[in-house]
């Protein structure tokens, strides 16, 4: 069981000390696909993840008023 503890706490480390690196890495990655896009002269995406999309607010008119017949 030490053992199998040691091996997780290395990991665990491992992990701790290399996440920030790859999440750096992978936002670079990002980063170089837009200014390549960019370069390029490519149209935005429309729908990148993390964004939120606005909607629109349509106003109905209600004759019978708000509850439902």
């Amino acid at each position: 069981m030490n053992l199998f503890l040691d091996y997780l706490t290395v990991i665990a480390l491992f992990v701790f000390v290399a996440l920030p690196a790859a999440i750096g890495f992978v936002r670079e990655r990002r980063i170089d696909r837009q200014l390549r896009d960019a370069e390029r002269g490519e149209a935005v995406r429309r729908d990148p993840h993390g964004v939120a999309r606005p909607y629109e607010v349509t106003r109905r008119s209600y004759p019978k008023g708000w509850a439902k017949a």
